[in-house]
């Protein structure tokens, strides 16, 4: 995610135009949850970045991050704005969390695998606000154009992904939910 192209002569490295091209279906894949459509989407956008010109490719390679989040976004629409209002009228809550000396450890090469594991179980509101503002760097604003909400609500379920992402990893490392005062924290929506 947030994989960066280099060119040579303003053509893309035949290698790196492969990696772009798993970077964009990887998105889509954390986005919808859905493989089949993640592909179409992905294949889509990359198709419509081939033309004769050498430089007009990789332009469009470039742009094609934001081909795929738009297609990503209008296919799901429905599902999204569902998602969204059970996170808007979500309550703020205490939730447990692993202490804050916790550290994620991943398994030797299964630390991507067990983001996108994580990540996939979250609600889609709250998963694609958080791969767009946190994952992809992209502000709360723009992220709520793109989401068609309130920037309070992204935000809002920015904290809600963050929050169950570390849950999700933590239990993943064997972190069991016991409720007790060192495990609470106070969910605080401001200034997020």
């Amino acid at each position: 995610m947030g994989t960066q192209m280099k060119e040579l002569g303003g053509n893309l490295i035949p290698g790196q135009t492969k990696n772009r091209a798993a970077g964009l279906y990887r998105l889509a894949f954390l986005m919808t949850g859905d493989r089949a459509r993640s592909l179409a989407v992905t294949l889509d956008a990359i198709s419509s970045a081939d033309g004769t010109d050498s430089f007009f490719p990789s332009w469009m390679l470039a742009w094609s991050q934001r081909l795929v989040i738009a297609k990503v976004l209008a296919g799901m629409r429905d599902e999204l704005a569902a998602s969204a209002r059970r996170t808007a009228s979500l309550r703020d809550e205490k939730r447990a969390l692993p202490s804050r000396d916790w550290i994620f450890e991943p398994d030797a090469d299964g630390a991507e695998g067990q983001i996108e594991n994580a990540l996939l179980v979250i609600d889609v509101f709250p998963r694609c606000a958080l791969l767009l503002t946190v994952f992809e760097g992209m502000s709360a604003e723009n992220a709520a154009i793109l989401l068609d909400v309130d920037r309070a609500v992204v935000r809002k379920a920015r904290i809600i992904g963050l929050q169950e992402l570390t849950r999700n990893l933590a239990r993943i490392q064997g972190w069991t939910f016991e409720v007790s005062r060192s495990c609470l924290r106070t969910t605080e929506l401001q200034h997020a």
